[in-house]
């Protein structure tokens, strides 16, 4: 054995066999078959006897299996990569040689000439011909399967055991160079453990799967594309592979499979977290929006955000249109010239101006809508952090409310058809300044807009306010925090054990702000379901068993000024009421009075100036009695 693993190594880790080297072997397989065939019908001295004439006659009419072979290709191929249909061609091309050989001897009389052989010999032998050359190649490739292959790919499981799971094995199997060497399937259908697919038995996904995946020696699980969701919503399963050092590999970008396209491993790739966190998949009726907004003029503020640049993306793919615009604002000036990159490469079609402003300059901003004239305006510039708002509440007057403000009142003096507001979960039920600033832009625009229903504001702009929670990946947001942090080897730092959060994707996010925002009448807030809630003490686990990476610690450092433990999607008093997609509610908030509003912004604009800390903040929670602080100094005016 030890000799044939050798022979197996050394054959194997060579090139494949040029053409010319196939093709002598299989002549040599026919010629000895043609004489083995003859020596058992003739016997063996009469054989030894005759052995030149008979190479004569084999000799000669082997010419004619080489015309089959030619006529077929069947050393065109790689032996050890033979397929059903690699013997279909040999089976072929040997009994065209016998059709030519018979034919040959029956037309041309080549008995009388040359050697005298049977037709019934010829024709075993050539059964026998084709017997030994799908031997050898069955041979071959079973050894390159079981030995070679083996020692150099990489054992797996798979995951579905439908035509995903089946697509994915198979594109396995007829890898030329081979990554991955299936030993199982897992299926969640009770009728299919114990069976076999493909060579392999089906295990069931229970508590002992880890302990089968062990028993073979396998650390990765391949997941068919239509198990994403599957996988995502099953933590526990998650948890257990992870737990015991096994990975996971799906495509994540490939949300469905349409049952159609080509699967190939390649796809596949190692999962992250954001791949794994629990999510619906999530449908927006594009074609709306893309009737909406094509060919419009449109202004992004904060266009260089985590959540305004994948506005940019989508809002880009509606614009092309030779009356197109595009005005993209932010104070950000290296990310924004990333932006102005993308678009150049991306869309150079459209009419993209990158700004660099600060939107609580006036006189800029007017310049900018004046020359601009844009259809839609989405308002995504906002100070988002925060510990930085509670050590900064003029700031976040400043920049958040009267910006907000100075955009708005510039929408409606330009004619916008409509203002979308990007909001936060963090503007229900505020416990810190920067969430209860969110709500004061909410209640500015909100009242702006029923102001101009009731005709004591001329205009025509409709504004439209989107809230929801924390997206994936977003600039400061605690997934590349504790991905630095593991880099680093740790520790991993979380603020409370069962502080919980709601994460949606930024792509998921930005097309239901899209939706909600050209699908609302003005005057709404819309509430997007977030989904199930994530515990981040359990994401940070998680993280490091993902990264592989060992010893590293998790820090409980306590609640951050502001910060609360439960985020909450609507108002305790807050009704929702159904809209055109089901991820989407329309909260139903108190109403302000315009004026109202206008008088209580203006002076804290102005405090925001000269006044101190706490009277900018007692100034807050008066205009929004539902602000209570949580672990910050602020809440010594809640008593």
């Amino acid at each position: 054995m030890g000799m044939i693993s050798k022979l197996t190594n050394w054959y194997f880790s060579r090139d494949a066999l040029p053409y010319w080297g196939i093709l002598l072997l299989d002549c040599l397989i026919v010629f000895c078959a043609d004489f083995l065939v003859y020596a058992l019908n003739n016997g063996v001295f009469y054989t030894i006897q005759h052995f030149g004439a008979l190479s004569g006659a084999f000799g000669f009419y082997l010419v004619f299996y080489i015309v089959g072979f030619r006529l077929f290709h069947t050393y065109s191929g790689v032996i050890r990569y033979s397929s059903f249909v690699d013997l279909q061609r040999v089976a072929f091309a040997v009994f065209t040689g016998l059709l030519l050989t018979l034919a040959t001897k029956y037309v041309l009389h080549s008995d009388d000439w040359l050697a005298p052989v049977r037709a019934r010999d010829l024709g075993i032998a050539a059964l026998l011909s084709i017997a030994l050359l799908w031997s050898v190649r069955v041979a071959v490739k079973y050894l390159y399967d079981t030995t070679y292959k083996q020692k150099r790919s990489k054992r797996v499981f798979i995951y579905g055991v439908k035509a995903g799971g089946v697509g994915l094995a198979k594109s396995i199997k007829n890898q030329e160079s081979p990554s991955y060497l299936l030993t199982g399937f897992v299926s969640d259908h009770s009728d299919m453990p114990g069976r076999y697919l493909m060579g392999v038995k089906v295990y069931p996904n229970d508590e002992n799967l880890v302990n089968e995946m062990k028993r073979h020696k396998t650390k990765i699980l391949l997941v068919s594309p239509l198990k994403n969701d599957a996988i995502r919503n099953n933590p526990d399963m998650v948890g257990r592979l992870l737990a015991a050092g096994i990975k996971i590999r799906m495509d994540a970008g490939m949300q469905e499979w349409d049952g159609k396209s080509s699967l190939s491993h390649a796809q596949l790739k190692e999962v992250d977290i954001e791949d794994l966190l629990p999510r619906e998949k999530i449908e927006v009726n594009l074609d709306a929006v893309k009737q909406q907004l094509t060919g419009k003029s449109i202004l992004i503020t904060g266009a260089a955000g985590s959540i305004g640049s994948e506005i940019v993306r989508q809002v880009a793919q509606f614009l092309p249109s030779p009356y197109a615009k595009l005005t993209l604002i932010d104070q950000a000036e290296t990310p924004l010239h990333d932006i102005r990159l993308m678009m150049a490469r991306q869309w150079p079609a459209i009419d993209a101006k990158t700004i660099v402003a600060d939107i609580c300059m006036k006189e800029r901003m007017e310049e900018i809508f004046a020359e601009s004239r844009p259809d839609y305006v989405f308002h995504a510039a906002a100070y988002k952090h925060v510990p930085m708002m509670e050590d900064n509440p003029g700031e976040s007057i400043r920049n958040n409310v009267e910006g907000t403000r100075i955009i708005a009142d510039l929408s409606v003096k330009y004619g916008v058809k409509k203002f979308v507001m990007v909001s936060t979960d963090k503007a229900v039920n505020p416990t810190n300044v920067m969430g209860c600033s969110k709500r004061i832009c909410e209640i500015y625009v909100q009242s702006l807009d029923k102001a101009i229903k009731d005709g004591k504001v001329k205009g025509v702009t409709q504004f439209v306010t989107t809230r929801f929670g924390n997206v994936l990946g977003s600039n400061g947001s605690v997934i590349p925090l504790f991905k630095e942090q593991i880099k680093e080897g740790g520790p991993v730092t979380v603020t409370h054990k069962d502080i919980v959060r709601y994460f949606m994707l930024i792509p998921e996010a930005c097309k239901l702000v899209l939706e909600a925002g050209t699908m609302g009448a003005g005057g709404e807030i819309f509430v997007f379901d977030m989904g199930k809630p994530v515990r981040i003490y359990d994401l940070a686990v998680r993280m490091i068993q993902l990264s592989g990476a060992k010893n590293i610690e998790i820090k409980i450092t306590g609640l951050r000024d502001g910060e609360k433990l439960y985020e909450e999607v609507l108002n305790k008093e807050e009704n929702t009421q159904p809209t055109f997609h089901p991820k989407i509610k329309i909260a139903t908030v108190r109403e302000y009075d315009y004026d109202d509003a206008c008088r209580q912004i203006d002076a804290m604009v102005k405090s925001s100036v000269t006044a101190d800390d706490m009277t900018i903040v007692g100034m807050m929670k008066a205009m929004v009695p539902e602000f209570k602080s949580q672990h910050s100094v602020y809440e010594v005016l809640d008593k």
